[in-house]
């Protein structure tokens, strides 16, 4: 009986914070968290321990992957599913069932943090590299403002509001 208010009370929270605005940092943590006791809860139910850490991996996967935006998804996808196995192990090793399940949590919950905090920075140091002119492409600012095709503001040349090249005219 308690497992199945467990499901249910994390299914409840899930939805509830799958509505609020895309890619908070907390609430992908709270997520990613939720979903790997879910996965911890009915993995053990299905396949012990090792069932147990699977579903912790999957469950933090998959928590981490529905509540962050497309560009961080997959990083904090990662980092939810190998913190949430992590902490699982860690946590069952060091103080049992209860603990599996505490580890899982915080694991998950660190892991996505951690790996949307990595996307975030690797997208800003792709966007501080490649600013400016560069002579082997046809435009600049060659990055995913300007080459995503459901940008807004781009004019078709790639030079933002200009309708020429300053240096080419």
């Amino acid at each position: 009986m308690k497992l199945n208010h467990l499901i249910y009370a994390s299914l409840i929270a899930t939805t509830m914070m799958g509505t609020a605005y895309a890619d908070n940092g907390t609430r992908v943590a709270a997520t990613s968290a939720l979903g790997s006791v879910a996965g911890t809860a009915i993995g053990k139910q299905l396949g012990g321990t090792t069932g147990a850490t699977i579903g912790a991996a999957l469950g933090g996967a998959g928590g981490a992957a529905v509540a962050s935006d497309r560009r961080n998804r997959t990083s904090a996808a990662i980092g939810g599913g190998l913190g949430g196995a992590g902490g699982y192990t860690v946590g069952k090793n060091v103080a049992g069932t209860n603990g599996g399940y505490v580890g899982a949590a915080l694991g998950a919950a660190g892991g996505s943090a951690l790996g949307r905090k990595v996307a975030e920075d690797r997208r800003d140091d792709e966007r501080y590299d490649n600013r400016g002119y560069r002579s082997d492409r046809n435009y600049r600012y060659n990055d995913a403002r300007y080459n995503d095709r459901y940008y807004r503001h781009d004019n078709g040349r790639h030079l933002g509001h200009h309708k020429k090249k300053r240096w080419d005219d």
